[in-house]
């Protein structure tokens, strides 16, 4: 087995975040005026209506764990420690009126297709969750599943994610605007190589090989 490639989609998340950013402000004489107790400052909220116009979204394959070079056990077993190089993590930054982190990661996911819904906002999804929407999605465990593998020489594990991210405005009917940036991933990706074989591009397997195969070794001949 040589630079086999397992993905797997992410599939539908147990809730969706859709709440957005609250606050209150006090204007009655007897609130408190210490630093401690003070009213808070306003948050203006965006429309519930507005349009989403996305620029500069990319993709990128992330390598989030590698494992040193092993060689296969004398009954073909292969189980080897792997090492966190990178954490996914969903992000959402914002400028202007709030807008739900939820519905912005809602309109990425409609923009590259991992979301197929008709629905034209989070809010109005009848009964659909989406992990997409999460923005407390936990990253995917260092597990490539990989247990038995076939011939000579050492091996590499490793774990990646296709992480996307790209900038928006959400744009009101009434011209107030909120522009920012947004990130999350969507397929777990899983393999092995063998250091004593190429292996083809520049992808997660060959920055794999760079971080755990020896100097020397042919997967790094062409690196």
């Amino acid at each position: 087995m040589r630079g086999a490639l397992r993905v797997c989609t992410t599939g539908l998340a147990t809730a969706v975040l859709a709440a957005g950013l609250t606050a209150c402000t006090g204007g009655e004489k007897d609130e408190p005026t210490n630093s401690a107790k003070g009213a808070k400052a306003a948050v203006v909220k965006a429309c519930t209506d507005g349009t989403f116009t996305w620029t500069g979204v990319r993709k990128k394959d992330r390598l989030t764990g590698v494992s040193e070079a092993r060689r296969v056990a004398p009954d073909g077993s292969y189980k080897a420690r792997m090492e966190r190089v990178y954490t996914p993590r969903p992000a959402v930054r914002a400028a202007g009126p709030t807008v739900s982190p939820a519905e912005v990661l809602f309109s990425l996911g409609k923009r590259i297709g991992e979301i197929d819904s008709y629905a034209r906002t989070l809010a109005e999804v009848d009964g659909d969750t989406y992990s997409f929407t999460d923005v407390h999605l936990a990253p995917p465990d260092l597990d490539s599943g990989v247990s038995k593998v076939t011939g000579p020489g050492e091996n590499v594990e490793y774990v990646g994610v296709r992480e996307w991210e790209g900038d928006f405005r959400y744009t009101c009917s009434g011209g107030k605007t909120t522009t920012g940036h947004a990130r999350n991933w969507t397929v777990d990706i899983s393999g092995i190589l063998s250091c004593d074989e190429s292996v083809d591009g520049d992808g997660l397997a060959l920055q794999a090989a760079r971080r755990s195969c020896a100097e020397g070794s042919r997967v790094l001949e062409k690196a």
